[in-house]
């Protein structure tokens, strides 16, 4: 008889039994790591990388970072705490996006979150958004490339839309092009304003602008910076452009530093509303209409730019002093 056949021996295998039977939990870390060849059954540690980004969010500390190990596709992922993706040159990852969706939505009140080093493409079929920011303290955004997004009410590289506080939104040094709507669309919804970052950013091919500012009614005030950066080839004859300020009650700016609005089939840079804009050492060149205030909206320079080779609206800009 074998050793086992006591009803000690027999306590001993069911409790085995029962252990082997169930899952062991994964303790939450604060950073964890995705692989083209790892496994979403895995911890996500350095050694045992899960497969994508949203199981390894899911295995994150509140402020902690997803690190990418090698190129692929990681999927989209929903984040609803301060956490950072980075992907410091291992080779494209990122995110494929279709059928209306997000690759990233951002739902983290009270939260800052940062993405660097990823790559959002839309990939057709009914399209989608690349990045939603609805709730959380500041998005910053480094070293990415958005583009591709396409569909009915959608096809925006970057949405940021908050609904309460004033976030920050931050990006740099990064390209976001050939999307259908626009490459970024700061639109906060009563009562949020928003304040934003735009460094080193090429805003390309974009079907109706490469940055549009809205304010809403009830909203709260929003203030975007541009320096270093290059909208071309976006909106198309008579409608939409590079860079736009426009507001139905909140009011909204753009200030323009050391950037470039050339070659869009429209407007080089436009307010509307209770909207302005203020370009500095910049060009608005060869547009099909170099910059436009309309229905309230004012454009004021320094003086210092150049504008020139745009098909209509060439004025020099309206000249204010420096404080």
């Amino acid at each position: 008889m074998s050793r086992f056949a006591t009803s000690g021996g027999i306590g001993l295998v069911l409790a085995l039994a029962l252990g082997l039977c169930a899952a062991p939990a994964h303790a939450q870390l604060a950073r964890t790591f995705v692989s083209s060849l790892g496994n979403d059954a895995n911890d996500c540690n350095r050694l045992t990388p899960c497969r994508t980004f949203q199981r390894a969010h899911d295995n994150t500390l509140a402020a902690g970072e997803i690190a990418v190990l090698d190129p692929g596709g990681y999927g989209a992922v929903t984040i609803t705490k301060g956490i950072s993706i980075i992907n410091d040159g291992v080779g494209e990852a990122g995110a494929l996006v279709s059928g209306g969706a997000a690759g990233i939505m951002i739902n983290a009140p009270g939260a800052v979150v940062t993405l660097r080093g990823l790559t959002i493409k839309g990939i057709g079929f009914g399209g989608g958004t690349g990045i939603i920011f609805a709730a959380g303290n500041a998005l910053n955004v480094e070293n990415c490339t958005i583009r591709n997004l396409d569909g009915s009410n959608v096809g925006n590289g970057i949405v940021f839309q908050p609904s309460t506080g004033t976030p920050n939104l931050v990006v740099t040094n990064t390209l976001v092009t050939d999307n259908v709507a626009n490459a970024i669309l700061v639109i906060p919804t009563a009562p949020a304003g928003a304040i934003g970052f735009l460094g080193g950013v090429g805003l390309h091919g974009n079907g109706f602008a490469g940055l549009n500012v809205v304010g809403t009614a009830g909203g709260g005030t929003i203030k975007v910076t541009v320096t270093d950066s290059t909208a071309t080839n976006n909106g198309s004859p008579g409608n939409g452009g590079g860079f736009i300020a426009q507001s139905g009650g909140a009011p909204s700016t753009i200030f323009l530093i050391r950037s470039v609005a050339a070659n869009n089939p429209s407007n080089g840079v436009v307010a509307f509303g209770s909207a302005g804009a203020v370009v500095t050492e910049s060009a608005i060149v060869t547009n099909a209409s170099g910059w436009l205030a309309a229905n309230g909206g004012s454009i004021h320079s320094y003086g210092d730019n150049v504008v020139v080779g745009n098909g209509a609206n060439q004025a020099a800009v309206p000249t204010v002093g420096k404080l």
